[in-house]
């Protein structure tokens, strides 16, 4: 994976050099830059599909495409074997060098063609077009904002904000077409003026035979897992001993025929650590255990938000255990498998149960869709603020797609209805009967973490503290948004003090999922539509 940065329009090269160096962290391995007077690329990249990477941007065979990518090109050997046959010459062995010479051949629906996860910022200076882009889901990120008629982008906030005040996020599954030169409109909200290409699906489902439905996530799950080992370094798997991340180690052990490396985090004596060890042990992976204690995560918790670019407060709590798992795994491996995704896919979460079957399925399309600044953020920034690259599987686009065809009947099933259920049999014969049993547990609630932050806050900020906050919202004077609780309103003061600029605060995404009372006594409770 990498950190892209760069700028259309006027931008200063020096500023773009000091936006990649903040972002060093995204891919320690290899540095490129390339600039003109329109346009400047920068991408730092973190190696993991070639022994001798190939020059940074890429190029097309004459040079007059160059790109910068952020991602992984599950596709990329057909799609390269196909470009060869129509006579594009390669010069790397990666899988991203096929984007310069798909635009060649499709222009701006190169993006339809990709199989992945990306984020690509492209110049065409034959016909003087700029092009950037995101994919489906949004699992790579992508930000952007204008600074004196310039538009500067980057892989993360604290890049971005290196060259200008005024930032918004590039929207998932969506693509920006620019001339060069006398562009048609002035380029004002990115929102506005990029296009989409995806969306969640919207079709009514079509498949209630449960059989039907366990067959067809197995097989699609399998193959999204097949893909997401591709790799020349070694891949490790996160591991909480929940179902999620348990069924897609005991795929991934299946698939493999190297070691496989687990990496499980808790406080110590924690659910997620004891049913981790009991998966690792059954599945022999190679597996590997931190626990942390109070003192751990209150000295964590500015470094975590500073990187996690949210103050959401159950991002927060489930940020922390991923940044100290992710810390772990790089000890070992470079790329992890991560079990995201799978609540939103197949009603994991206890809200759901609420739901009749129509508002079921309108919440599962919005909670995906929330992703790319719910999990999705959390785990890129956790896993790259260790230089680590993180796969998701169950966001395969054949298993998004499969998901959405299903009945809401196979996802919660029975008269006390199980969440989950099509995954519960899905995983049938290759986990323990108890990791296959074992009820939802948030990562923060598994680790034990959720109740320690809850304490640190109550003791370093006042009841009186959050009523004033809560009145200063109240206002709308301000630009105070509202905290539910003593925690959040710690969690906000500490994003402030990193992010004080007041348009960073729209990029930040809000979990549907917490619900009146999560967040302590105190907390307002914003929760998921009833």
């Amino acid at each position: 994976m990498s950190g892209i940065v760069g700028g259309l329009g006027s931008p200063d090269p020096s500023t773009v050099r000091r936006m990649l160096t903040h972002m060093r962290h995204r891919g320690p391995d290899q540095e490129g830059f390339w600039a003109s007077e329109e346009v400047v690329l920068g991408q730092n990249r973190l190696t993991t599909m070639e022994r001798t990477p190939g020059p940074l941007p890429l190029r097309n065979e004459d040079g007059a495409v160059i790109a910068v990518v952020d991602g992984q090109i599950y596709n990329f050997r057909e799609l390269r074997a196909r470009l060869q046959a129509h006579g594009h010459t390669f010069r790397s062995r990666g899988d991203t060098e096929v984007v310069v010479h798909l635009w060649e051949e499709h222009g701006p629906e190169l993006v339809t063609r990709l199989d992945g996860v990306f984020a690509i910022a492209l110049y065409d200076r034959r016909a003087g077009r700029f092009f950037l882009a995101r994919d489906p889901l949004g699992i790579k990120p992508l930000y952007g904002g204008l600074q004196g008629g310039t538009l500067y982008f980057a892989s993360e906030l604290g890049g971005l904000l290196a060259a200008t005040d005024q930032v918004e996020e590039f929207p998932q599954g969506s693509c920006l077409v620019r001339a060069v030169q006398e562009p048609s409109q002035p380029l004002t909200c990115l929102a506005d003026q990029a296009q989409p290409y995806w969306d969640v699906p919207t079709a009514p489902p079509d498949i209630t035979d449960p059989q039907a439905a366990v067959a067809g996530v197995r097989e699609r799950l399998r193959r999204a897992v097949e893909k997401r080992l591709l790799a020349r370094v070694p891949v490790g798997v996160f591991l909480s001993g929940g179902l999620d991340s348990s069924l897609i180690a005991a795929l991934a052990r299946q698939l493999t025929s190297r070691q496989l490396h687990s990496f499980a985090v808790g406080l110590a004596g924690s659910d997620d650590l004891r049913y981790a060890a009991r998966v690792a042990e059954a599945l022999e992976t190679v597996h590997h255990e931190y626990a942390y204690d109070e003192a751990d995560l209150e000295e964590a918790l500015p470094t975590v938000i500073a990187h996690l670019e949210s103050y959401d407060p159950a991002l927060v709590r489930s940020a922390i255990p991923t940044y100290f798992a992710a810390r772990l795994a790089r000890q070992h491996v470079k790329v992890v498998l991560s079990g995201e995704g799978a609540d939103e896919l197949f009603a994991g979460y206890a809200y759901l149960r609420r739901l009749d079957r129509q508002r079921l399925q309108r919440e599962l399309r919005a909670v995906t869709a929330a992703l790319h600044n719910t999990n999705l953020q959390r785990v890129d920034r956790m896993t790259m603020a260790h230089s680590l690259e993180a796969r998701v599987p169950f966001l395969d686009l054949e298993v998004v797609h499969w998901a959405f065809r299903l009945d809401p009947s196979v996802k919660l099933r029975g008269s006390e209805p199980v969440e989950k259920w099509v995954l519960r049999k899905a995983a049938e014969g290759l986990l323990p009967a108890s990791v296959v049993a074992r009820k939802k547990a948030k990562f923060a609630h598994g680790t034990g973490t959720s109740q320690v932050l809850q304490a640190i806050a109550a003791r370093r900020i006042s009841a009186e503290a959050l009523r004033r906050a809560q009145q200063q919202a109240a206002s709308r004077q301000t630009g105070m948004p509202l905290v539910r609780s003593r925690e959040e309103l710690l969690y906000y003061r500490l994003f402030r003090e990193r992010f004080p600029q007041k348009a960073v605060l729209a990029t930040v995404g809000r979990t549907r999922s917490v619900v009146p009372g999560e967040l302590g006594e105190e907390g307002l409770g914003q929760g998921a539509p009833a």
